[in-house]
C-alpha cells in the first residue's frame, strides 16, 4: 500500500506526516519504528497522522521514532499549523491546541502548564517547584507537564553537560513513570539557551514543548521576563506565558519535501 508523505522541520525537529483526512490510516509502533530509522526508512524524530475531528478543524497523533505514541509535540504542531493555514484548532492527546499560520512559521497556544506531582506523573509525592532529588552534577530540577512530561535543570554551561548520557538516565528513572524529557538550560542576558534529551527520540535540535516548560520555570522562578527567547541548536522560540495563563510559542515551519512510500 502506498501512501504520500510530507516531511517538515521545525528549527531541525524534523517530522514525517501522513495525511489520512480522506484515506484513513492505521498506524501501530512497529511501523512508526520502522518509519524512523534513518538508514533503512524514511527518518524522523516524529511521525505525525492527521485524521479528521469531530471537535476542531483536525486531529494529530504523534509517535516517536522509536515506535511509542506521546501526547503533544509543539514543533510538530507549528507544522500541523502550517498545513491548517490561518486560523486552526487542533485536536491531540493532550486537549485541543490553537494555532495560526504566518509566513514560514506558526504561533500555538500549547495550553496551561500543569505542576501537581501527579500530573507529571511522579512515582511519589514531591515538591515540583524544586525536586529535592539529583543525577551527579544536574540538581534541585523543576518538573512541568506541557501536554507531556519535562524535567527542567538550570545549569552555568550547557554545552558542560554530558547529556547524552545522562539524558538516558535520567528518562527512565523509576522517579518518572511515563519517563520524562530532560532539559538544562542556562539563562543568559534575559533569554535562554537549550539542550534538549527527548524522550523516545534522544538529543534533538529543537523542543517546542521543551521551551515551553523551560521558560515557564524561568518565569516562575523570577529568572526571566515574558515574553523570552529560547535559544536551541536549530534556531529561536519566543515563549510567552503569564502565571495563572496558556503558553504561546511561535516559531519556524518549514516544508522539505513530499514522497511516496511503500507501506
Amino acid at each position: 500500500m502506498k501512501r504520500q508523505f510530507r516531511k517538515m522541520h521545525g528549527l531541525g525537529n524534523d517530522f514525517v506526516i501522513f495525511d489520512a483526512r480522506e484515506a484513513p490510516l492505521e498506524m501501530d509502533g512497529a511501523t512508526a519504528r520502522a518509519l524512523g530509522d534513518r538508514q533503512t526508512g524514511i527518518g524522523f524524530d516524529q511521525l505525525i497522522v492527521l485524521d479528521r475531528s469531530a471537535v476542531a478543524d483536525l486531529k494529530m497523533r504523534i509517535w516517536n521514532s522509536d515506535g511509542g505514541e506521546v501526547e503533544a509535540c509543539g514543533n510538530a504542531t507549528r507544522c500541523v499549523a502550517l498545513i491548517a493555514g490561518g486560523r486552526s484548532r487542533i485536536e491531540t492527546v493532550a486537549g485541543i491546541l490553537e494555532g495560526e499560520a504566518g509566513e514560514g512559521e506558526a504561533e500555538v497556544d500549547m495550553g496551561a502548564p500543569r505542576f501537581g506531582w501527579d500530573e507529571i506523573p511522579l512515582a511519589y509525592p514531591l515538591d515540583t517547584a524544586a525536586m529535592p532529588t539529583g543525577w551527579e552534577e544536574l540538581r534541585d530540577p523543576t518538573a512541568i507537564n506541557i501536554g507531556n512530561p519535562h524535567v527542567i535543570f538550570f545549569v552555568e554551561d550547557v554545552d558542560g553537560i554530558d547529556l547524552e548520557r545522562l539524558g538516558p538516565l535520567i528518562e527512565q528513572d523509576p522517579l518518572f513513570p511515563e519517563r520524562i524529557n530532560v532539559n538544562v538550560a542556562a539563562v543568559e542576558d534575559g533569554s535562554i539557551r537549550l539542550r534538549v534529551w527527548e524522550r523516545g527520540a534522544g538529543l534533538t535540535r529543537a523542543c517546542g514543548t521543551g521551551a515551553c516548560a523551560t521558560a515557564v520555570a524561568a518565569i516562575r522562578c523570577k529568572l526571566v521576563r515574558s515574553p523570552v527567547a529560547v535559544h536551541l541548536p536549530g534556531g529561536t522560540l519566543t515563549i510567552s506565558w503569564s502565571p495563572g495563563g496558556t503558553i504561546r510559542m511561535r516559531g519556524g515551519a518549514t516544508d522539505v519535501f513530499t514522497g511516496e512510500i511503500d507501506l
